[in-house]
């Protein structure tokens, strides 16, 4: 499918001489602003009504998986950053847990710690570039400049905390490479008590607006069925009313020690498990990601942040599966070792790569326009959907 823009509504004559149309065959990206990365759309439209959108998908494929056999198990780390350049952290920690399982290293409590705790700002960064990015692509730009600010402040903090502010690099096989910093702790502190009452403000900015809900109710709904039926995750998962959660119901880290919520989608502005209900789960979790990062702040163990661990890294033969709550939603990373200091194999499973199978479906018979609404409420990241 070569198509690279609009190609207009034919009308042929009939044989009684009235005209016949065909339907128009719209490209929407590569290159598409909405698109959240290099990812493509072949539309085929009724008008303004859309009979389906097919997901066109390869644009960004690296062989990510297969770099995992040639560069070795700590030389991987940095490849995870690219799985999804949002949220890298999980990524780190994914990779880093399949390592250890397979050795059965056993990571310091404080090293743990300090994973959750990068995750966490990790994933309201995230949520942020998220909710404002798809304010932004249904018309509202001042929302985004609100949660892009916030962002940056969350950046400085994981700067502080490892150097690096989009690919971290930060988790090592064992624990993590850099301790916090002295006083970095009661800066975040400070940050997440600052941080927790402005998202109430962002709802007022935005959540609520009329013209904002009128836009997202109703649209695009994903029932509970469908959203299991076709294997979604996080808050897409959630957003239709699916209580599940990694973190809870495959517990893993520090995260059984912690107190916390899982939102899901109630339906309060349409039916459950439309566009607005995955935007409100995303704001909620935000709010519960303060909680998290509260008590790992308060609670932080004395200690080291990591296990020593041989430079040449050799696993015993094995294979594992560990799961991983990223900020796209479950995140899987089978790891295969033959006992050597390379990977035999490596499969990473993602959300995104879920979330897009389900967008011809979602996208029969709603509006051109609604399209984008849609892309942006599943929160597709595009490395993550072709490794």
């Amino acid at each position: 499918m070569g198509l690279t823009g609009f190609e207009v509504e034919v009308q042929r004559p009939q044989a009684d001489g009235g005209l016949s149309t065909e339907d128009m065959t719209l490209s929407m990206g590569p290159q598409h602003p909405s698109t959240h990365g290099v990812l493509r759309f072949v539309v085929r439209a009724d008008g303004e009504v859309m009979k389906e959108a097919i997901p066109d998908i390869g644009y960004l494929h690296r062989s990510i998986e297969k770099i995992a056999e040639k560069v070795g198990w700590h030389g991987f780390m940095p490849y995870t950053d690219r799985v999804d350049y949002v949220a890298a952290m999980p990524c780190n920690q994914g990779w880093a847990m399949a390592a250890e399982r397979l050795a059965a290293i056993e990571v310091p409590k404080r090293g743990e710690y300090c994973r959750v705790i990068a995750t966490e700002f990790n994933r309201i960064q995230s949520h942020l570039l998220s909710v404002g990015s798809m304010a932004m692509d249904i018309g509202a730009y001042t929302p985004f400049t609100h949660a892009l600010r916030e962002r940056e402040y969350i950046n400085d903090l994981i700067e502080e905390l490892c150097g690096a502010r989009l690919t971290f690099n930060y988790m090592r096989i064992g624990g993590v490479a850099w301790d916090v910093p002295p006083a970095w702790r009661e800066k975040a502190l400070a940050y997440v008590q600052r941080f927790e009452p402005l998202i109430d403000e962002f709802n007022d900015l935005i959540s609520y607006n009329r013209i904002y809900t009128e836009r997202l109710a109703n649209v695009a709904v994903v029932t509970a069925e469908d959203a299991i039926d076709y294997n979604l995750v996080g808050p897409n998962l959630r957003g239709s009313g699916v209580r599940y959660d990694v973190r809870r119901d495959e517990p893993y880290s520090v995260y059984p020690e912690l107190d916390f919520e899982i939102p899901v989608g109630r339906g309060e502005m349409g039916r459950v498990g439309d566009c607005f209900d995955r935007y409100i789960v995303r704001i909620r979790e935000m709010k519960e990601c303060c909680k998290i990062l509260r008590q790992c702040l308060q609670q932080l163990p004395p200690g080291p942040v990591i296990t020593k661990v041989a430079r040449n890294f050799k696993p015993p033969p094995g294979d594992c599966y560990v799961r991983v709550e990223s900020a796209r939603g479950d995140m899987g990373w089978y790891v295969v070792s033959d006992g050597t200091a390379f990977p035999y194999r490596c499969k990473i499973r993602t959300g995104s790569f879920a979330a897009i199978s389900i967008v011809q479906k979602v996208s029969r018979n709603l509006m051109i326009a609604d399209l984008i609404a849609v892309i942006a409420s599943l929160d597709l990241v595009a490395p993550e959907i072709d490794r």
